[in-house]
C-alpha cells in the first residue's frame, strides 16, 4: 500500500530526555492508524513532528511523498490533545473562520451539514463559552475535519465524551475514511483502537513496540487467556495450578496461563470448583498486551 506518511529514524530530546528514539514508521494511505502508548511515550511529540509544530533533532519525515511544507498544511487537519477554541466567538462563524484558514471549498454548506449531523444546528449561534464539554470537542473536530483534509491527525479524540457522543465521531472518522482520507488518531481506549484501526503502532519510552495490524500483533503471542463467565469473581480461581495472572473484571475473568500448562485441564478444574456461564481460549487482547509491555505505568493510564 502506498505510504501517506513515512518516518524514518527519527530522534526528538528535551534536555536529556530522550522523547523519540530513532523511530521508523509508514502510515499507508486511506488507512485508519492509531497511536497507543501510556503518558509520556511519545505519542504526542511524534504527532507534532509530523505537524511540523516540533523539528526533530535528526531523522527524515515524509508527507504526502514530500518533506511537509507550508502550503502541504491546508491538505491537512490537527486537532491537539489541548482543546482550543475563541470561547467569545458564535460557533458557525468560528467554524467558517478555522475553514477559511484552510482556503476550503463549500465552506459554509460543509459548515451547516457538519453541524447538522453532529446534532449541532441548535448551536449554530450561539457562542461557543456556552457550550458544554462535549459540545465542545464535537465543534473542535468540525474545526478540524470542514476543510475536507486528505489527512486527519486527532489526539486523544474520544477522550471526555460520554458514549453517545463517542458514537458518533466514531462513525464520522469511519465515514470520513470511506471517502478517501487517512485518518491517524491517538489513544487510551484499547477497545475503540481494536474495532477502528486498520493499524496499530505503539510507543513506549520513546521507542516503537508494536506496528501491524492487530491480527499480526496478536499473532507473536499464542493462545494463552482463558476468558471465563462465571459471577463468582477471582476467589474460586485461588491457588490455581498454571495461571500465571487474573484481570477481575467483575461477572468477566481473563486468565494468563503459563506457557507450560494445558488450558484444557485449567478449565476442566474451573467446573469442578464452579458452574461457568461461557468460557473462550483466546489470543490477549489489545489491553492485555498493552499492560504486558508497559507494565505498571500501562495499569495507572487505564485507571485514570
Amino acid at each position: 500500500m502506498m505510504s501517506l506518511i513515512e518516518l524514518e529514524s527519527v530522534s526528538k530530546t528535551f534536555g536529556k530526555h530522550v522523547a523519540v528514539d530513532k523511530l521508523s514508521l509508514s502510515v499507508p494511505k486511506g488507512s485508519v492508524y492509531g497511536f497507543i502508548g501510556p503518558n509520556g511515550s511519545g505519542k504526542t511529540t511524534t504527532l507534532r513532528m509530523i505537524m511540523n509544530i516540533l523539528p526533530p533533532d535528526s531523522g527524515k519525515i515524509m508527507v504526502f511523498g514530500e518533506q511537509l511544507k507550508s502550503t502541504s498544511c491546508d491538505r491537512i487537519g490537527y486537532m491537539p490533545e489541548e482543546r482550543g477554541l475563541y470561547k467569545r466567538m458564535k460557533v458557525r462563524e468560528l467554524l467558517i473562520f478555522m475553514g477559511g484558514l484552510k482556503n476550503a471549498e463549500n465552506l459554509k454548506s460543509n459548515v451547516d451539514q457538519w453541524l447538522e449531523r453532529l446534532e449541532l444546528s441548535d448551536w449554530a449561534n450561539k457562542k461557543v463559552e456556552t457550550l458544554s464539554k462535549g459540545m465542545s470537542q464535537k465543534v473542535q473536530f468540525i474545526a478540524t475535519v470542514v476543510a475536507e483534509p486528505q489527512l486527519i491527525i486527532l489526539d486523544e479524540p474520544f477522550t471526555g465524551l460520554d458514549p453517545v457522543n463517542t458514537e458518533v465521531i466514531k462513525d464520522a472518522i469511519l465515514d470520513l475514511q470511506s471517502r478517501g482520507t487517512t485518518v491517524v488518531f491517538s489513544t487510551h481506549d484499547m477497545s475503540m483502537a481494536e474495532k477502528m484501526c486498520d493499524f496499530i503502532f505503539m510507543i513506549f519510552k520513546g521507542n516503537k513496540v508494536l506496528d501491524g495490524t492487530l491480527n499480526n500483533i496478536q499473532d507473536k503471542y499464542a493462545n494463552d487467556t482463558i476468558r471465563i463467565r462465571s459471577g463468582n469473581g477471582t476467589a474460586v480461581f485461588k491457588d490455581l495450578k498454571g495461571v500465571e495472572k487474573i484481570n477481575d473484571y467483575g461477572r468477566l475473568q481473563e486468565l494468563r496461563i503459563a506457557d507450560d500448562a494445558d488450558p484444557h485441564a485449567i478449565l476442566r478444574e474451573i467446573i469442578n470448583r464452579t458452574r461457568i456461564e461461557s468460557f473462550d481460549i483466546v489470543k490477549p487482547s489489545l489491553h492485555d498486551i498493552f499492560v504486558r509491555i508497559a507494565g505498571s505505568e500501562a495499569e495507572e493510564v487505564n485507571n485514570e
